[in-house]
């Protein structure tokens, strides 16, 4: 069994494969920049440690974990609109560094984008 670090890095690396540069760039770069900010990623660890557990290949659900953990950073997004926080993990939230309505979008495209990568598992 991999251990727990072993598969954040999976998922830090997964992160930074996907394919973020789509157009308009205003809607991409905040997406980019919400899940560069970091987190410890166990979610998404969560999901290919307990896949393997049971006798799975982690890799063929890597994509459904990505989704979890995009799914989480639009909630994260969204819910920092609510709050009006200025940061998160001591970096300006995407409404205060681009505006609310950018905001709103990104974490929509998010919300698609996650839904996609958890309905694709091999």
């Amino acid at each position: 069994m991999q251990s727990l670090s072993h598969f954040q890095q999976q998922i830090e690396k997964g992160l930074k494969d996907l394919s973020l540069d789509g157009k308009p760039v205003e809607l991409y770069e905040p997406i980019r920049y919400m899940l560069q900010l970091g987190g410890k990623r166990i979610r998404p660890a969560l999901l290919l440690m307990s896949h393997e557990m049971f006798g799975g290949n982690p890799d063929s659900v890597l994509n459904a974990a990505l989704g979890i953990e995009v799914f989480h950073n639009f909630t994260l997004m969204h819910d920092d609109i609510m709050d009006k926080a200025p940061l998160r993990r001591s970096q300006q939230t995407v409404h205060e560094k681009w505006n609310t309505n950018i905001a709103i979008l990104s974490g929509d495209t998010m919300f698609v984008q996650s839904c996609q990568l958890m309905t694709d598992v091999k």
